[in-house]
């Protein structure tokens, strides 16, 4: 398959469309990440339908002293990996094309789930996304668009604008696709050195560390649900012989069986982790670590029952990273 380059909206409004047009949005620089949307809009779009690539570095998005001039422009090598992965075209278009007169004076706010976490870190970061993400959903007309849950905060406020404003498009979002050392991939792991990348391994195992303990306390909710109310719940926990279970037995056996496991325990075991990065050569710089709601990125507390998001933000050397993992407190009645 041939992927064609398109640089204006007129060029990609005249091409002809059958099945469904699937959309995936990307500043470029891509890689086996963006090549998992890319392989999922076609699975979705089918034979039939349409896969188009954006290729757009939105300027609204970077902050004043972020890496605007130095994110890597690759055109030639986008192109080659949208087609490898099965897109039927790239959209390219210039910044005089998706802002025609220079930067808009009318934009879309991210209101107050906007401020929180990235966007407490990067002012006006969101607004400058759901902008360009608005502006793209119009020129491109899609049926449906895909966004890696990597960026969680951007997915959830993109799926809320397209609520909210009553766009008529399908959003999904796909997995974090992670190295095989765990690190989710991302156009800035190029700017890492060999020691800022083993520093940068903790983001990811942060993570797991908080979703491992996470698990612990969990599958010991589901025993302490199975010893029989006859037997005194820490005693019976104990009894299990399990290292973890009996270090935690007389914890959980305090809390009803039927309610959730701890957040707080939860962003402790990731914590640590990052605590120890603090200290590596050369350190992690902490943005935050949060346990959020996705529905609107405020933390969460004991007693939370629903989906919630592990997310961490770091700086090593001059690199700015993020990850998040999905969770789901609550265990099962």
């Amino acid at each position: 398959m041939t992927a064609t380059l398109l640089r204006t909206a007129e060029e990609l409004h005249a091409r002809a469309r059958v099945g469904r047009r699937a959309v995936v949005m990307t500043m470029g620089a891509l890689h086996e990440g963006h090549a998992t949307l890319i392989r999922t809009a076609r699975g979705i779009a089918g034979r039939d339908g349409e896969v188009v690539v954006t290729v757009f570095v939105n300027p609204l998005q970077f902050g004043k002293g972020e890496d605007l001039d130095r994110y890597p422009r690759t055109l030639d090598a986008d192109l080659k990996i949208a087609e490898q992965s099965g897109a039927d075209a790239v959209f390219a278009p210039s910044g005089d094309e998706v802002y025609p007169g220079g930067e808009p004076q009318v934009r879309i706010s991210a209101g107050p789930m906007g401020e929180r976490l990235e966007g407490a870190s990067r002012p006006g970061h969101f607004d400058g996304m759901l902008t360009v993400v608005a502006k793209l959903l119009h020129l491109t007309r899609p049926d449906v668009a895909l966004y890696g849950q990597k960026d969680a905060q951007q997915l959830a406020l993109i799926r809320r604008m397209v609520r909210d404003l009553n766009f008529g498009v399908e959003i999904v979002g796909v997995p974090t696709v992670r190295e095989e050392d765990g690190l989710a991939l991302s156009s800035r792991n190029r700017y890492l050195s060999a020691p800022e990348r083993r520093t940068a391994l903790a983001l990811s195992q942060a993570l797991f560390a908080g979703r491992d303990r996470h698990a612990a306390q969990e599958a010991l909710r589901a025993r302490a649900r199975e010893v029989p109310a006859s037997r005194a719940r820490a005693e019976a926990l104990s009894a299990l012989g399990e290292s973890r279970a009996a270090a935690d037995a007389h914890a959980v056996a305090k809390v009803a069986p039927t309610t959730t496991s701890g957040s707080a325990d939860v962003r402790s075991a990731a914590r640590l982790v990052l605590d120890d990065a603090a200290r590596m050569k050369p350190p992690l710089e902490l943005d935050y670590l949060a346990l959020v709601d996705p529905a609107d990125f405020t933390e969460i507390s004991d007693g939370f029952t629903g989906e919630a998001v592990l997310a961490v933000a770091a700086r090593v050397g001059t690199t700015r990273l993020i990850d998040n993992l999905p969770l789901t407190f609550g265990a099962a009645s």
